[in-house]
């Protein structure tokens, strides 16, 4: 059965989720966004790779930092970028996810970046533009439900990469709400594709997933002895949009008991980098000193997400 994201030639076609995608696509991704990351310390940022291509943000969810960078990433591979707020077009009036599709491609759509709140949107997108012959036009999964969350999980690896140097003797706890997060099961994806040894969820039961550790990780419902001696740790934002009834005290009592602070950082190894995918709860999961700390990579990763995208984009398009 092939891969739905690769074509026959096991080129990227679309990137929808990174479950299940081949180690050589994930580094290929990477290695291909270290030349992009340089592109930002230019004068001149353009590169003409895109140029004469379209593509749609599709954000049928709101989300102003992946919607932003998105942009900036087509917009500096010369590609002309139309941004659609769903909330205030057609969809609003009943028109169906496929029907918004078709007229985008009567348009001559080259790609669509998709956020959505249902878990497999992308995919399905992907899977009408196969069966109406439009095989030619790409799909970016921006976030869809609970599911995945591709970009993110891959900017993660790049910053962990760019700080790390090596994935094969690391140990990396990812902490708090992975019950709600599709960034925490692209980052579990990413993160035992690329060969680490030790992936470590941390986080009360209540926001853990049921048999979470069929994942490869390793589950910890003590902050203290989830910290010790790890390589990366990786904030969760609490997702009280996604919460359905009382899974949780109030957020005074989460951060005491799974609020990074600089006394539990302690407990990582000294040189360990902290990350988070934002937008932050400061004073729930992270503390501000953590935060704007030494340690933080939070702003980097940002900065990074623009030179994955475009790499994403431009391996995207260029057949």
């Amino acid at each position: 059965m092939r891969n739905p994201q690769l074509n026959k030639h096991g080129e990227l076609q679309h990137l929808l989720t990174l479950d299940g995608l081949p180690r050589e696509i994930v580094t290929t991704i990477l290695d291909t966004a270290t030349p992009f990351a340089a592109v930002a310390e230019r004068e001149v940022k353009k590169l003409p790779l895109m140029r004469g291509k379209s593509v749609f943000n599709l954000f049928f969810e709101n989300s102003t930092r992946t919607r932003t960078t998105f942009e900036i990433a087509a917009k500096r591979l010369s590609a002309d970028v139309v941004n659609l707020n769903i909330n205030t077009s057609s969809a609003a009036k009943g028109e169906s996810l496929l029907d918004t599709v078709d007229n985008l491609c009567a348009m001559h759509a080259d790609m669509f970046v998709v956020r959505h709140a249902a878990s497999g949107a992308p995919m399905l997108i992907a899977q009408h533009l196969q069966h109406t012959g439009r095989d030619d036009v790409r799909v970016i999964n921006a976030g869809d439900g609970r599911h995945a969350h591709p970009t993110q999980g891959l900017l993660d690896m790049y910053t962990i990469r760019h700080f790390k140097h090596d994935f094969t003797n690391l140990t990396v706890a990812i902490v708090g709400d992975v019950l709600h997060s599709r960034v925490a099961r692209s980052q579990i994806a990413a993160l035992t594709t690329l060969g680490v040894p030790e992936v470590r969820v941390i986080g009360p039961r209540t926001l853990l997933p049921t048999e979470v550790e069929k994942l490869g990780v390793r589950v910890f419902h003590d902050m203290s002895e989830g910290l010790k001696g790890v390589d990366v740790v990786m904030m969760l934002r609490l997702q009280n949009e996604r919460m359905n009834g009382a899974l949780l005290p109030t957020p005074q009592e989460y951060y005491k008991i799974w609020g990074l602070t600089a006394d539990k950082l302690t407990l990582a190894k000294p040189d360990a980098i902290v990350m988070h995918p934002g937008p932050m709860n400061r004073g729930v999961e992270i503390d501000s000193a953590v935060a704007d700390g030494t340690q933080a990579v939070i702003l980097p990763q940002v900065t990074f997400g623009i030179a994955v995208r475009m790499a994403v984009m431009s391996m995207l398009g260029s057949h």
